[in-house]
C-alpha cells in the first residue's frame, strides 16, 4: 500500500524551509539596516525564522531517510537509491548518492553552521546571515520539484515512483509498488562513502562561512575587521575540505581498481582546486593580520574560494562531465538553475568588491625580497597557478557546451592521458611550494637579511642533502626530477622539523600548525613520488593464454592465472587460490561458499555444516544464516614463501548486470610498501559451458582420472534416509563416495542413485571448484562395477592482479600531520577567541 504521508510532509517542509531562508534572509537584512532601538526586535524575529527554516531543513532529511530506511519503493528516490539487500551503514550512503540526497546533505550542514554562528558571532549576525540565509534558498531551490508550464524548479526527493516512470503496470494498477529497488551502485558500497560525502560536504558549506564574512564586511564597510572571524573558520574549511579529499583518494584506493589513490579525473579535480585557492587565500590572511598587507589579494581568493565550491557543483551535477568523468551525476534539468546559483553570487561579490575596492586598505610599502610577505605571496601566486592549470582543462567540456549554445561547434578534447598531462605540471609546482614552505618558514619568525638567511638555511640544507642521499641510494632513485622532489621535500621536511623544535623548546606548541602542515606536504610528496613512481607490478602472465581479446597486450601480460588449489608463483610468494567466500553478519572472519546454500530470500543462506571461527562456533549445520550483501565474492589467496604460509589477501567481486565485473582490491601492509591486489576476470558460474559426457565403469578401491584429478572410488554404501527425500519401503538408495585429489586437497563427491520399482532416480554430485558433475549412471553387480557419467567444465580460477606500492605509508602518515597542522592552527585561533570573548571584546 502506497504511504503518501511522510512525502507530503517532506514536501511541506521543503516548501517551508524555502520560505522560511527568504524570510531569514530579509529579517536579517533589515536588522542590519534599522536604527539601534529596532536591532532587538529585527534580531528575534530573523532567529525565529531561521529556527524554523533549521527545523524544516532536518525534517527533509528526516523524511527522505525515513522512505530509505522503512524501504519505501512506492518513492522514485527509495526505488532508485537502495534494496532491501543493504545494511543500515549503506542505506546512509544511499541518502546522498542521489543529487536531491546530496543536497540535503549541504543544506543540513548550512543550517548547523548557521546556528553555531548566531551563537557565537553576536556581532555579526546579522550581515553574515543574510548570505547564509540567501545561499538556503538557492539550496533548497534545487529540490523543491515546482513545475511552472516548461519551467521546472527543483528536483524533488518526495515523488512517487509511478509520477516519475512511465510503465504500463501503473495503468494497471496506480497503487503498485515493487517488492525491491534497484540498489545502490557497488562501487559505493564502502565504509569509506559513508563518511567521506558528508565530510566533503561540509567541506563545501564551511567555505561559505568566510565568503559571508567577507560580504558582510564589505557591505557594512568593515574592509579590514572581517578578517578576524573569518580566518578560523577558513582554516577549519582547509582542514575539512582537505579531509573529505584525502578520504576520497583512500575510498579510491581500497575500492577501486585502477591501482591508485588519484586519477586526475574531472571531479577529483573540482574539489582539488577551489581547496588550493582556500589555503593560498589562509596565508594571504594571516599576512594580513600580521603587517596589514595583502588584504585585497585575501578578499580575491576567498571570494574564488566560494565561487569554485559552486563552479564544481555545477560541473559534477549539471551532466556537462558526463562523457569525461565516471563519477558526475547525469542532469536532472538542475543545470540552468546551478548556473544561475553559482553566477547570482559571482556578481553580487564582484559588485561589492569593486564597488568599495579603491577603500579597501592596501600597503603602499614595496615588499622587499627578504620579507615574509614577499615570500608567501609568491606561495599564493604558486598555488592559484597550479590550481588554474587544473581547472582550465576540466573546463573544456564546459567550453565546448557554450560553443554550441551559440551554434558553434568545438571539437576541443581534455587531455588523453590525463594522469601524465597533469601531473608534468603539478609535479614541478609542487617542488616549489615546498621548497617556499622551507624558506618561508624563517621569514615568519624571524627578520631576515641575505647574510641571515645564509646562515640559517646552511644546517637544514645539509642534513636535507644527506637524508635525500640516503633515500636517493636506498630507495634506487635514479629519474633526475625525482631526484629534485626527494631534496624539495626533505628540505621542507628538515627546515619546518627545526622551526617545530624551536616551537616546542619555547612552549608555543600552539603556533606550530603551520610547520606541521608543511612537514605533511613534504611526506606526502615522496609518498606519492615512490608509490606512483616506483609502483611495480609483480603478476605476470606466464600461460601462455590471451585472458581477453577486449584487453591490451600490457593487460594481458600483467595479470595472472591463478587456478584453484595450484600453486603459483608471484615474484616471492606462491599464491594459492582456495575459493569463494561470503561475508556473514556476526562472523567476524569470511566463510567459504561450500557451506552457504542460497535461499529465496535476499541476504540469506542455510549452513550445509558448523561454521566455525578460531575455535567458536557462530552458526550450526542447519541454521538460516544472514549473509552481508550475497552479490559480493570475496576471494581468498593464500601467500607462502618457500613452505611457510605468510599471510591472507581477500579481494572482492561482484558481476553487475549493467557494470559487469566490479572488483575492490585488498592489500597486505607492510611498514615500507603494500601489496596491492585485485580480480579482473573470474569464473562464470551462473551460465557454465558443459562439455560432453563420459562414462567410466569403476570398481572399489579403483583409481581413475576425472579431468586431470586423480579420483579413488571408496565404494558405495545403502542409505536408509536422504535429507530432503522421501524414501518408501522397498525403495533402495545407495551412495558411492569418490575421494578426488586436486593437488593438496582432497574433495568428497557423494552422487546417490535410488532404485523405486521400476524407477530409477539419480541425485548427482556437484562441485562447483573443481568444475565437475558425477552421477551414478548404473550399478553393475556381476562386475561389482559402478558406471558414473560425468560431465565437466571450467576448474574455478581467477586472474589477478598484483601491484607492490612502496612507501605509501609516508604518503598516509604525511596527510594526517598535514591535517593536524590545520588542528593546532584552528586551536589557536579558537584561543586567540576565547580570550577576546573572555574581556569582552568583539572578535
Amino acid at each position: 500500500m502506497i504511504n503518501t504521508f511522510i512525502g507530503n510532509l517532506g514536501h511541506f517542509a521543503v516548501i517551508l524551509a524555502f520560505v522560511s531562508s527568504l524570510v531569514t534572509a530579509f529579517g536579517y537584512y533589515q536588522f542590519t539596516v534599522v536604527p539601534e532601538l529596532e536591532k532587538k526586535t529585527w534580531q528575534r524575529f530573523s532567529r525565529l525564522a531561521f529556527y524554523i527554516h533549521s527545523a524544516a531543513g532536518i525534517t527533509i532529511a528526516l523524511a527522505l531517510f525515513e522512505i530509505i530506511y522503512s524501504h519505501r519503493f512506492e518513492y522514485f528516490y527509495a526505488y532508485s537509491h537502495s534494496s532491501k539487500a543493504l545494511p543500515v551503514h549503506y542505506m546512509i550512503s544511499s541518502f546522498w548518492e542521489g543529487q536531491e540526497g546530496s543536497f540535503i546533505l549541504w543544506i543540513v550542514w548550512n543550517v548547523l553552521l548557521g546556528l553555531v554562528l548566531i551563537r557565537t558571532n553576536k556581532a555579526w549576525e546579522g550581515p553574515v546571515m543574510v548570505v547564509f540565509a540567501l545561499v538556503q534558498a538557492f539550496l533548497v531551490s534545487m529540490i523543491l520539484g515546482v513545475v511552472i508550464g516548461d519551467l521546472k524548479i527543483g528536483s524533488s526527493p518526495f515523488i512517487l515512483l509511478r509520477d516519475a516512470v512511465s510503465a504500463p503496470v501503473f495503468q494497471i494498477n496506480p497503487d503498485f509498488v515493487p517488492e525491491d529497488g534497484t540498489g545502490l551502485n557497488p562501487l559505493l558500497q564502502n565504509i569509506w562513502m559513508v563518511i567521506h560525502p558528508p565530510t566533503l560536504f561540509l567541506g563545501y558549506a564551511t567555505t561559505l562561512v568566510p565568503f559571508a564574512f567577507l560580504i558582510g564586511g564589505l557591505a557594512t564597510r568593515k574592509y579590514t575587521e572581517w578578517v578576524r572571524p573569518a580566518l578560523p573558520w577558513a582554516q577549519f574549511s582547509a582542514m575539512v575540505l582537505g579531509m573529505g579529499i584525502i578520504m576520497g583518494a583512500y575510498w579510491a584506493y581500497v575500492t577501486l581498481n585502477f591501482g591508485g589513490y588519484w586519477n586526475w579525473d574531472p571531479v577529483e579535480n573540482a574539489v582539488y582546486v577551489p581547496w588550493l585557492i582556500l589555503v593560498a587565500g589562509i596565508h594571504t590572511m594571516i599576512t594580513f593580520k600580521k603587517s596589514s598587507t595583502a588584504l585585497k589579494s585575501s578578499i580575491v581568493l576567498i571570494i574564488a574560494t566560494f565561487i569554485l565550491v559552486l563552479y564544481a557543483t555545477f560541473l559534477v551535477r549539471s551532466g556537462v562531465l558526463g562523457d569525461s568523468s565516471v563519477h558526475s551525476f547525469t542532469d536532472l534539468g538542475l543545470s540552468g538553475q546551478l548556473l544561475i546559483y553559482m553566477l547570482f553570487f559571482l556578481a553580487v561579490a564582484v559588485y561589492l568588491a569593486a564597488r568599495h575596492w579603491k577603500h579597501i586598505p592596501s600597503s603602499e610599502k614595496e615588499a622587499s625580497v627578504y620579507s615574509r610577505e614577499f615570500w608567501i605571496f609568491i606561495g599564493a601566486i604558486t598555488l592559484a597557478l597550479m590550481a588554474f592549470q587544473v581547472i582550465l582543462p576540466t573546463s573544456i567540456p564546459v567550453w565546448n557546451a557554450i560553443v554550441e549554445s551559440f551554434g558553434g561547434i568545438s571539437n576541443m578534447a581534455p587531455p588523453a592521458d590525463q594522469v601524465g598531462f597533469y601531473t608534468k605540471f603539478q609535479l614541478w609546482f609542487a617542488v616549489t611550494v615546498a621548497l617556499l614552505s622551507a624558506v618561508g618558514q624563517y621569514f615568519w619568525w624571524n627578520k631576515m637579511d641575505a647574510k641571515a638567511l645564509r646562515e640559517a638555511l646552511v644546517m637544514p640544507y645539509v642534513l636535507a642533502v644527506i637524508l635525500s642521499a640516503v633515500i636517493i641510494v636506498f630507495g634506487k632513485v635514479y629519474d633526475i626530477s625525482y631526484i629534485v622532489v626527494v631534496l624539495a621535500s626533505t628540505f621542507t621536511i628538515v627546515a619546518n622539523s627545526t622551526i617545530l623544535y624551536r616551537l616546542i623548546k619555547k612552549s608555543t606548541f600552539k603556533l606550530a600548525g603551520g610547520s606541521l602542515a608543511h612537514i605533511g606536504l613534504g611526506m606526502v610528496l615522496i609518498g606519492v613520488m615512490f608509490s606512483s613512481g616506483y609502483s611495480q607490478v609483480i603478476s605476470f602472465n606466464m600461460s601462455g593464454l590471451t585472458y581477453s581479446n577486449a584487453w591490451e597486450d600490457e593487460l594481458n601480460k600483467e595479470h595472472v592465472l591463478l587456478w584453484i588449489n595450484k600453486p603459483t608463483q608471484i615474484k616471492e610468494y606462491t599464491a594459492i587460490y582456495r575459493g569463494r567466500q561470503k561475508k556473514v553478519k556476526g562472523v567476524p572472519g569470511l566463510v567459504n561458499v561450500n557451506l552457504l546454500k542460497s535461499t529465496d530470500n535476499v541476504n540469506e543462506a542455510i549452513a550445509l555444516g558448523d561454521i566455525v571461527y578460531r575455535g567458536k562456533t557462530f552458526y550450526e549445520k542447519g541454521e538460516r544464516v544472514p549473509i552481508v550483501l550475497e552479490e559480493n565474492d570475496y576471494f581468498q589467496i593464500d601467500y607462502y614463501k618457500g613452505e611457510e604460509y605468510q599471510f591472507t589477501l581477500n579481494p572482492m567481486s561482484q558481476f553487475n548486470t549493467s557494470m559487469g565485473l566490479i572488483s575492490s582490491p585488498d592489500s597486505r601492509r607492510f611498514i615500507d610498501k603494500d601489496l596491492y591486489t585485485f580480480v579482473s576476470a573470474i569464473n562464470d558460474f551462473e551460465d557454465p559451458e558443459w562439455r560432453e559426457d563420459e562414462f567410466f565403469e569403476v570398481a572399489p578401491g579403483e583409481t581413475f582420472f576425472i579431468s586431470d584429478f586423480v579420483t579413488e572410488f571408496q565404494g558405495g554404501e545403502v542409505l536408509n534416509q536422504i535429507e530432503g527425500v522421501d524414501l518408501r519401503d522397498g525403495d533402495v538408495a545407495v551412495k558411492a563416495k569418490l575421494v578426488v585429489m586436486d593437488y593438496d586437497i582432497e574433495k568428497i563427491l557423494e552422487p546417490i542413485f535410488i532404485i523405486r520399482g521400476n524407477q530409477v532416480g539419480k541425485i548427482p554430485a556437484i562441485d562447483n571448484e573443481l568444475g565437475v558433475k558425477v552421477e551414478i549412471d548404473n550399478i553393475l553387480p556381476e562386475s561389482n562395477q559402478f558406471s558414473f557419467k560425468v560431465n565437466r567444465y571450467q576448474k574455478d580460477y581467477v586472474v589477478l592482479k598484483a601491484i607492490i606500492k612502496p612507501q605509501i605509508n609516508i604518503l598516509w602518515a604525511g596527510t594526517i600531520i598535514m591535517l593536524f597542522g590545520f588542528c593546532v592552527a584552528i586551536y589557536r585561533r579558537y584561543d586567540e577567541f576565547r580570550k577576546m570573548r573572555d574581556k569582552g571584546l568583539e572578535y
